[in-house]
């Protein structure tokens, strides 16, 4: 009979084990769901937040974004090994540039020197009204001094 019992799906010790098994694994599995639907909210919820935030500072500070997005697009740029092929399309470009660039510094000291002149602040202009200037603080100085020693002569006196 024990054999039997053993054997025999049926029986109600059996049973019992079963239920209580699929009970079990019934709770584990929709424990197990319920933490995997709370966590995808969860992370939801965070990665719209993180969106809100991102979107929100953009819009205070879009330079800032922009200048962002091109530091990173330099250092990623200059991370990268040029390839014969980029030398040899972006060298002439590299070097027009370079040239327009010397020619627009030239352009705009010639033009600053000319307002300059225009305006007569040449270096010698400039000397000529430090010396000025010089000899204006030298009188001043030397008429306060004849003064003090004026003022001290007639106090003596008095």
């Amino acid at each position: 009979m024990t054999d039997t019992h053993r054997q025999d799906p049926n029986h109600p010790d059996h049973r019992s084990t079963y239920d209580q098994a699929r009970e079990s694994a019934s709770r584990v599995y929709h424990d197990a769901r319920d933490k995997a639907a709370d966590a995808y909210d969860t992370s939801v919820q965070a990665t719209k937040e993180v969106a809100h935030r991102a979107a929100d500072g953009i819009e205070s500070n879009p330079l800032g974004v922009l200048a962002g997005g091109l530091v990173v697009g330099a250092l990623v740029g200059s991370l990268l090994p040029r390839t014969a092929k980029e030398k040899e399309l972006l060298a002439p470009i590299g070097r027009k540039l370079s040239a327009t660039v010397q020619q627009a510094f030239a352009a705009a000291k010639e033009a600053g020197k000319q307002e300059l002149d225009q305006a007569g602040l040449t270096p010698g202009a400039a000397r000529d009204r430090g010396r000025s200037l010089l000899d204006g603080v030298a009188k001043a100085v030397s008429s306060a001094g004849s003064a003090a020693a004026s003022a001290a002569r007639k106090s003596d006196t008095v």
